[in-house]
């Protein structure tokens, strides 16, 4: 019903930037479905620590962010291609973390993931 292709990951210096992307397929995203979705965003996380928000757009437009990426970072999507985008700036790192891609089609429904990408912040 939902598949997730995420990329744009990699390494970048502090201060640097990336810009992530998530593409959405199958049966649900028909049409453009990513009208219909509850939720759409990323969540990282990193090894011992709970899965954690970065940002997400609800209910096709309020957009939430994490409280330590806000500012920084901003959420968009391209509602022809179905794809939401995170572009990150003024990257630290303490954002090194794996990132996911999440959707949820409503409100009680189920979550859905991407695989994760990866993002490391090194000098």
């Amino acid at each position: 019903q939902v598949q997730l292709a995420e990329s744009g990951g990699g390494l970048v210096q502090p201060g640097g930037s990336l810009r992530l992307s998530c593409s959405a397929s199958g049966s649900a995203f028909r049409g453009s479905g990513i009208f219909r979705t509850y939720a759409m965003g990323w969540y990282r996380q990193t090894p011992g620590k709970e899965r954690e928000l970065v940002a997400s757009i609800i209910s096709g437009s309020q957009a939430k962010y994490g409280d330590s990426v806000l500012g920084r970072f901003a959420i968009s999507r391209d509602t022809a291609k179905n794809t939401v985008y995170l572009q990150m700036n003024t990257l630290q790192p303490e954002d090194t973390a794996v990132y996911y891609c999440h959707v949820k089609l409503s409100r009680a429904g189920p979550d859905y993931w991407g695989q994760g990408t990866q993002v490391t912040v090194s000098s």
